[in-house]
Formats: structure tokens, C-alpha cells, sequence
């Protein structure tokens, strides 16, 4: 399955749309999260244990979007789209959301 940011496939002819596809992904950051990353902001440096949690839920999303293309019988999705929002009361919940248009190819 080919995944593209770009609208369109080079070398490759869109010969049918499927549809838009999702993938969507919440996850909560824990509390040991929360605490190693504030050590990071106060001492300075990245927070890997945040990066990590990103990979991992960004990584998920796409797999769900590529599944769902491929239920739609799609060689490719193009046009993804990848967005980040932080939710809760006290922003402990981290959103990944996908989405592009799942094509057949020819």
C-alpha cells in the first residue's frame, strides 16, 4: 500500500477514489510521563518520553488508515493529512488524527 502526503502517485494513474479514510488515536500520557518530561522542561533538553508516546500514536493512526483502505480494496491513500491536538482537563490526553483519500491505481 502506498501512503502519500501528495495528491497524486507519480508514474501511477488514479483510476478509481474509495473514499476518505481515518485513523484515529487517543492516548493518555501517565503520570511517570508527565514527571520525566517536566524534568526535561526544567533542566533543559528534548523529552523523549513524549517523543516516544507521539511515534507510537502517530504510527498507530496510519496503520488504522492504511486498514481501513485496505477494506476498501485501495492500492493507495494520497492527500494524508496528519494532525495533533491535546485534550483533558489538564492536557494528559494526546490525539493523532489521519486522514486522506484511498485510491485504486493503475
Amino acid at each position: 500500500m502506498i501512503l502519500t502526503t501528495t495528491p497524486s502517485v507519480e508514474g501511477k494513474h488514479i483510476t478509481e477514489y474509495q473514499g476518505v479514510v481515518f485513523g484515529e488515536v487517543i492516548a493518555g500520557v501517565d503520570f511517570i510521563k508527565d514527571f520525566t518530561a517536566g524534568l526535561s522542561n526544567f533542566f533543559g533538553g528534548r523529552s523523549g518520553t513524549y517523543e516516544e508516546e507521539l511515534l507510537r500514536a502517530r504510527e498507530e493512526a496510519m496503520r488504522e488508515l492504511e486498514e481501513r483502505a485496505r477494506a476498501l480494496g485501495a492500492d493507495a491513500v494520497v492527500g494524508i493529512d496528519v494532525d495533533y491536538e491535546v485534550l483533558g482537563a489538564n492536557n494528559g490526553m494526546l490525539m493523532v488524527t489521519v486522514s486522506g483519500t484511498a485510491v485504486r491505481l493503475g
